[in-house]
This record gives C-alpha cells, sequence and structure tokens, in this order.
C-alpha cells in the first residue's frame, strides 16, 4: 500500500497451533523473521492475522497488555510471540 507520504505493508500470518511440535513452529517463525525482515525499514509494517497464542497476566506481558487479558496464563505461543525477534522490532 502507497500513500503520498509513506508506505506500508500487511503481513497476513497463521502461526502453528500450541499441539504442532517445536520444530514446526520453530521454522515458522524463522521463517517469518526472515521474511518480515527483508522488508526495507523504511515501510510500515502491520502483521495480521492469529498467532493462535493465549496471553496471560504474567509481567512478561504487562508493557504490551498490562494486566487487560482474558487469560491468567499465557501458553508457549504467547511466549513465543512476546521471544520473537520480527515482532520486537515492530513493537
Amino acid at each position: 500500500m502507497k500513500a503520498k507520504w509513506f508506505s506500508c505493508i500487511l503481513i497476513n500470518v497463521h502461526a502453528p497451533t500450541n499441539e504442532k511440535t517445536e520444530e514446526v513452529k520453530e521454522k515458522f517463525y524463522n521463517l517469518s523473521g526472515q521474511h518480515v525482515n527483508q522488508i526495507a525499514i523504511s515501510y510500515i509494517k502491520i502483521i495480521l492475522g492469529d498467532f493462535n497464542a493465549k496471553v496471560g497476566k504474567e509481567d512478561i506481558c504487562k508493557p504490551t497488555i498490562d494486566s487487560e487479558s482474558l487469560h491468567n496464563e499465557t501458553n508457549n505461543n504467547g511466549i513465543k510471540r512476546f521471544n520473537s525477534q520480527y515482532l520486537k522490532v515492530l513493537m
């Protein structure tokens, strides 16, 4: 998407569910990270989709969601969401 003063790219993802193997999930996050990192830094990046993550009320989540979560505990996909290198760049 190009505008007069900026360029924006929409990235749609669908992460593997929590029941998938760690190998499958790692492959998804590594490939996703590589694709996002190939996009020019001048672009605004908006990531949409389903990360299949439950984000709880733990301290790791508070900078992003404070204590406003429906879940008390973060699942494995939620932890990957906060630890993912390509998402850290975007937050």
